[in-house]
């Protein structure tokens, strides 16, 4: 992959802040023409460094009231059980974020859910009755402080 220059990262700044603005505010805000910059975007999309574009959502104006990060420890690390929770971990939707981690632990989860009982019954229901899982740990998050798409440039 190339390097990116100061141009490259005004258009991907401007492009976290709003994926929707238009090709002219886009070239306008970074500082270039029309064709030079809509060419960049392309080249950013193309080599996977704009990796795609999404809506964020009000979760609480969706019905999604409760949020918790789970650790869990599988029983065993052979390739079978691995893929049985990879496979499980893509199907979920509930699962919005699944990270492979260092630590007692093998992996950590991030969870939404409409309330409480929700997450209780995506927990014992799905997570636990798999008969992969040696412990799970549930942390509920009380308050939001920071959640953001943005990475650093």
């Amino acid at each position: 992959m190339d390097a990116l220059d100061s141009h490259d990262i005004a258009i991907l700044a401007a492009l976290q802040r709003d994926g929707k603005m238009s090709l002219q505010d886009l070239a306008r805000e970074v500082n270039l023409s029309t064709s030079p910059c809509w060419r960049r975007v392309r080249k950013l999309e193309e080599n996977g460094t704009i990796a795609q574009y999404t809506a964020i959502l009000d979760a609480r104006k969706i019905g999604i009231n409760t949020q918790a990060y789970i650790h869990i420890s599988l029983l065993d690390h052979t390739q079978t059980t691995i893929d049985a929770f990879d496979a499980f971990v893509a199907r979920e939707e509930q699962i919005v974020e699944c990270a492979s981690i260092t630590g007692s632990d093998d992996y950590l989860l991030k969870i939404v859910a409409k309330d409480p009982e929700d997450l209780e019954t995506f927990l014992m229901k799905g997570i636990l009755s798999l008969g992969i899982v040696r412990s799970s740990t549930t942390h509920f998050v009380l308050r939001q402080k920071k959640q953001s798409t943005f990475l650093p440039l």
